[in-house]
């Protein structure tokens, strides 16, 4: 009885470890996304910024996806700075756990 515990216990910290390491999806609603050479500069611009570990981004709906490593997450004020930096302007942004 008492290893069956040990292993719950086990099992519940490894749980609980992977779903702090896990991380965050931020989708941004941005103005002015025409072109790969536009994509290509906010993805840069995400891509220098720790903890950013991926950026995907749909030029026909203007929609920028940037997937973070876990622990790492952004402000609605960091994510617009970051887009502004890189020439754009951000209309909207949702956030989600991965």
């Amino acid at each position: 009885m008492k290893h069956l515990v040990q292993l719950i216990a086990a099992t519940a910290l490894l749980w609980a470890g992977l779903a702090l390491a896990a991380g965050t999806q931020y989708d941004l609603r941005v103005d002015g996304l025409a072109c790969p050479f536009c994509a290509y500069g906010i993805e840069k611009k995400f891509l220098k910024t720790e903890g950013v570990e991926s950026v995907d981004i749909d030029l026909k709906n203007g929609l920028v996806i940037v997937k973070t490593a876990g622990g790492k997450t952004f402000t609605e004020n960091e994510l617009k700075t970051i887009i502004n930096d890189a020439g754009f302007t951000m209309k909207s942004m949702t956030e989600k756990p991965l």
